[in-house]
């Protein structure tokens, strides 16, 4: 019988207080999941509000769930296209397969009745229960995940690439492709142009949007969004940003705007960009508790249609081989989205860097992938 492992983790033990580095216990794989060595994982803005507690939450946890890695062990029922030696995109998207949500084919919106939604496979020292935080727990040496948590990928790409397909890429082109439903010849915008928004940028290229126009106060980050694809690229907090907007399309307002930043402001800006009949999709997840004021008539007088994105309505097993068909196709930059690597024991250096804007993706980095 397999023994629970002892692995090197990023524990969360106080809302907004630096992450511990210790040895925790994983457990071994329980039916239909997998153990997995983690070989990078990327900081996401939504681990940093699970880590300062803008959404609740029980503690200890170990966050982190944009990642990559090699299967260790698989678990009974495991398909087998995950055996031992098999690179893995490791995400927080996992699918009961008979739900009401994954039998109309979206499975980002699953609720159905796994293991791993009522048990963790980590514990402290003291035999304490340690959260897979945002279903995943990947700031750590190794991670126990469902298997349809998990898609193959080839060796051309590099584990720290193949991390971000897990959340990032995954949630910005699928807002802009899967949610947004883009049309060659619409026009769009794209508020915020971190992890999740550059994609969104990607995505509404790849969709034959134009014009594309990018929105963040960051001058690196416009440079970035019109180096992937965006034909315009403004600072939302100038006073003459919405005017030059609409001028890009007759004064009428844009088909699309994308905000994939999570606050109640950039919704706002989003709004006031529409044109009649346009079409607001929510990427970015907010804090907890955030609202926003509408004057309903005006919505629906101008035939505004506001809806939210969850993970870019992925569908692993569909949405990460398109994506890297397209990376291989060169129509798809993931290594450039990459700004730093650090160890795990950096790790508290990487999420500031991110806090203070500096960064795309920062991401976590584990020695010998190899089983």
């Amino acid at each position: 019988m397999t023994t629970a492992t002892r692995v090197k983790a990023a524990v969360c033990r106080r809302f907004g207080a630096p992450l511990d580095i210790e040895t925790v216990h994983l457990a071994p794989p329980g039916a239909g999941e997998v153990r997995v060595r983690v070989a990078a994982c990327a900081i996401c803005q939504s681990d940093i509000h699970a880590i300062d507690g803008d959404w609740g939450g029980t503690l200890p946890s170990v966050f982190g769930h944009e990642a990559s890695g090699t299967v260790l062990e698989a678990g009974a029922g495991v398909a087998a296209g995950l055996a031992p030696g098999t690179r893995v995109v490791i995400s927080l998207l996992r699918r009961c397969g008979t739900c009401f949500f994954c039998l109309r084919d979206e499975p980002a919106l699953c609720v159905g009745d796994l293991a791993l939604r009522r048990e963790s496979r980590l514990s402290d020292a003291a035999g304490g229960v340690i959260q897979q935080g945002i279903a995943t727990g990947a700031f750590a040496e190794q991670v126990v995940v469902h298997q349809s948590q998990l898609v193959p990928f080839p060796a051309a790409l590099s584990f720290e690439a193949a991390a971000l397909l897990a959340c990032g890429v995954l949630t910005g082109t699928g807002a802009a492709l899967n949610t947004a439903g883009i049309k060659a010849g619409e026009s769009v915008a794209v508020i915020g142009c971190g992890g999740v928004g550059l994609n969104a940028v990607q995505g509404a290229r790849l969709a034959g949007a134009a014009p594309l126009v990018a929105l963040d106060p960051v001058a690196s980050k416009r440079e970035m969004a019109l180096g992937l694809g965006a034909g315009h690229a403004f600072d939302p907090l100038d006073a003459g940003t919405a005017a030059a907007v609409r001028a890009l399309t007759g004064g009428h307002g844009l088909d699309h705007v994308l905000v994939t930043v999570g606050n109640a402001g950039a919704m706002a800006n989003g709004l006031a960009l529409l044109r009649r009949g346009g079409t607001l999709t929510l990427a970015g997840m907010p804090a907890t508790g955030t609202t926003q004021p509408l004057e309903l008539v005006d919505l629906a007088d101008a035939a505004t249609r506001i809806q939210g994105s969850k993970m870019g309505g992925g569908h692993l097993a569909r949405d990460v081989p398109r994506l890297i068909g397209l990376w291989e196709e060169g129509r798809l930059e993931l290594d450039g989205l990459v700004s730093g690597r650090f160890p795990l024991s950096a790790i508290n250096e990487a999420i500031a860097s991110v806090k203070r804007g500096e960064a795309i993706r920062n991401v976590v980095t584990f020695a010998d992938p190899a089983p």
